[in-house]
């Protein structure tokens, strides 16, 4: 029963998801319409295996217990919702946790993955819909720092009210030992709240840093890239439908 409830917590949460991507897109992002499916989606796989990729690669944190590891999958994610819009950064998170499991597996009974994806998607779906609104140098920085503190407040709230006693649940250990597992690395670390405090919000602040860093610099070199052939494109398309 608990395995179907998180199931169902996990499909309802990924609708939503989709639902409010699928909206700010349809309002925001004007050039979706001339990409033809088959690039929209190849770009999307490229980026979201890229990050799979990269999530496999996980850095432990020294103030936080070891089920906290910081990965950079998020950084390929926000390229991509940058370029093509929101929803396909909300599929390319999905994505990118799929292959992870079935490259690597999962060590916190599905939790920590589900947790990636929706912490993830509360980073990367608020920066795309404040890019979007106005593409442009300034408001992918700003973005990404809405991004930031969306992820930092939902991940901390999410944590302490769903994810950690959902994790002591399906993984079958106390409470109690895994704020001890947070006390062992810091004192200050007593309870919930605390752990939250001290370990997960300066987790989701440091990794929204890193990744809104990485991706302002690299972003510019990569979006001529990206962007070439645009316009032919978009001529061709121009023309199918005229005819």
């Amino acid at each position: 029963m608990e395995n179907l409830k998180f199931i169902l917590t996990c499909l309802a949460i990924f609708a939503a998801l989709v639902l409010i991507a699928v909206a700010f897109e349809r309002l925001l992002v004007k050039d979706r319409k001339r990409l033809s499916d088959t690039h929209y989606i190849t770009y999307t796989a490229i980026f979201a295996c890229m990050a799979g990729v990269l999530m496999l690669v996980e850095i432990p944190l020294f103030f936080a217990p070891g089920f906290y590891k910081m990965d950079l999958s998020e950084l390929p994610i926000m390229i991509c919702t940058f370029y093509l819009g929101p929803v396909a950064g909300v599929v390319a998170e999905l994505i990118k946790v799929c292959i992870k499991l079935l490259l690597k597996g999962t060590s916190t009974a599905f939790v920590g993955d589900f947790a990636n994806f929706a912490v993830g998607c509360s980073f990367v779906l608020p920066a795309s819909i404040v890019y979007h609104a106005k593409p442009s140098r300034k408001s992918a920085l700003w973005g990404m720092v809405v991004g930031t503190l969306v992820m930092t407040v939902f991940g901390s709230a999410f944590n302490a009210i769903y994810l950690l006693p959902k994790f002591a649940v399906l993984f079958g250990m106390p409470m109690e030992v895994i704020v001890g597992m947070g006390t062992k690395v810091n004192s200050a670390i007593t309870s919930v709240p605390t752990l939250v405090l001290f370990a997960v919000v300066p987790f989701n602040l440091l990794k929204g840093f890193v990744v809104s860093l990485l991706t302002f610099l690299l972003y510019k070199r990569i979006s001529p890239i990206l962007h070439k052939g645009d316009e032919r494109r978009r001529e061709k398309n121009a023309e199918k439908a005229a005819a």
